[in-house]
């Protein structure tokens, strides 16, 4: 499993795209998504929310579990993947490409996100 040297990740297991105009995107990693197994229903923040970083923001559910999305940064959702919640498999096969959940105007940003080497190693142990 290779995570993207573009992207920042939080413990949570979300990535954070860089930003453009201010505004990321928000998804959740392969590892997470593999860990869920098959997602059959994303329910994500709606284009308004406030989100506050590390806060529930959402749900998805798998044929496992359902699982709380958390938010690695504050803002303001400005879209949420309406292709996700059409397809929430996309998640598990694109999770980096076509899977990704929202996008947020970020107002504020945690210093704890980690590269994708620190996330790697944060999942080996």
């Amino acid at each position: 499993m290779s995570n993207p040297q573009r992207l920042r990740y939080s413990k949570e297991h979300e990535w954070l795209s860089a930003t453009e105009d201010g505004v990321a995107t928000v998804g959740i990693t392969e590892h997470a998504a593999n860990a869920l197994g098959d997602v059959v229903f994303a329910q994500l923040p709606v284009v308004g929310d406030t989100v506050t970083a590390g806060e529930s923001c959402g749900e998805l559910e798998s044929t496992k579990s359902v699982s709380d999305l958390y938010a690695p940064v504050t803002g303001e959702v400005v879209e949420a993947n309406q292709d996700v919640v059409d397809d929430p498999s996309l998640v598990n096969s694109a999770p980096f490409e076509g899977g990704w959940l929202f996008k947020v105007r970020i107002a504020d940003e945690p210093d704890d996100l980690m590269s994708a080497d620190e996330y790697t190693a944060f999942t080996a142990g």
